[in-house]
């Protein structure tokens, strides 16, 4: 039987609570929402809190709304939540695509995006969705600071949240012109990638101003591939193209065997899903 150690809990009923049970129980202290990651992980003795602080109360953290040119995403929005929200996903597209593939609805129903996030786990979806988004993370901690997407995740299970901080919104900029999509293989249904991609793109006078691709699974630096958007940028949208930066972005990925295939087979999905979330992401716009 699988049983974690011991730990103290406690229930947070605001940030300001959260953040001083944080501070009061230090760094060994964790934050668990949806729980999905965490829990398994202390079942099998792989984390060890001394304390668990539940945030789970934090209504204020489970919002979605727009706020001038943004979208903002709370922490604690449940991802069954984000996938029904229907200004979010006409938005963006890519959300719908993404959350529709994540897990199981159990988990969807009570997994959280901050959590997803937070976890940094290399075959993460939500992180090559956010990277693609160009998203900016608002992390309250002492005096509350803002962190590009791309400068959050600084390595496998690693953030830029420091202990005593919490992750508290995502902001999503909204701009004309623009479609997104997410494309994804899988062993079986609801399982981490084999290799996934994620493509934003806003066309300006029938040429490409912006360029976002978000990869995982296929060890994509910060979940993104900065040469292929740069390819991109300043070229008209059509299959050449795209096929060219599904190259580029394979070129720049190192991807590992594992269970879920060979190094060469994951490279070969980078290219081919940058590729497919491309033109997805045109016709969308």
């Amino acid at each position: 039987m699988q049983v974690p150690a011991r730990f103290a809990y406690e229930r947070a009923d605001s940030v300001p609570h959260a953040l001083e049970l944080l501070e009061r129980y230090g760094p060994e202290a964790r934050v668990v929402a949806g729980g999905h990651s965490l829990i398994p992980m202390m079942k099998l003795r792989l984390a060890q809190p001394e304390a668990l602080i539940d945030i789970n109360g934090l209504t204020e953290l489970g919002q979605i709304t727009v706020e001038g040119e943004e979208l903002v995403i709370g922490a604690l929005v449940r991802h069954a939540e984000l996938l029904a929200h229907t200004i979010a996903t006409d938005l963006f597209p890519i959300f719908r695509d993404a959350e529709r593939v994540i897990a199981d609805p159990i988990v969807r129903n009570r997994g959280t995006v901050g959590g997803s996030l937070c976890q940094a786990d290399p075959s993460e979806d939500l992180s090559a969705v956010f990277s693609a988004l160009r998203a900016t993370a608002v992390i309250q901690g002492t005096t509350p600071r803002t962190v590009p997407i791309r400068e959050f995740h600084h390595g496998p299970y690693e953030t830029a949240v420091e202990p005593g901080e919490l992750l508290v919104q995502l902001r999503v900029p909204i701009r004309t012109g623009t479609g997104s999509a997410y494309e994804k293989v899988e062993r079986r249904v609801g399982d981490w990638p084999v290799a996934a991609a994620g493509a934003v793109l806003r066309v300006v006078d029938g040429v490409i101003e912006q360029a976002g691709i978000g990869l995982t699974a296929v060890g994509a630096e910060h979940f993104c591939s900065p040469e292929a958007e740069r390819y991109l940028e300043g070229r008209e949208p059509g299959e050449e193209a795209f096929v060219q930066a599904g190259r580029i972005a394979a070129e720049h990925c190192e991807p590992h065997a594992d269970q879920r295939g060979p190094a060469d087979y994951k490279r070969h999905l980078a290219a081919e899903l940058t590729r497919r979330a491309l033109a997805a992401a045109a016709e969308r716009i």
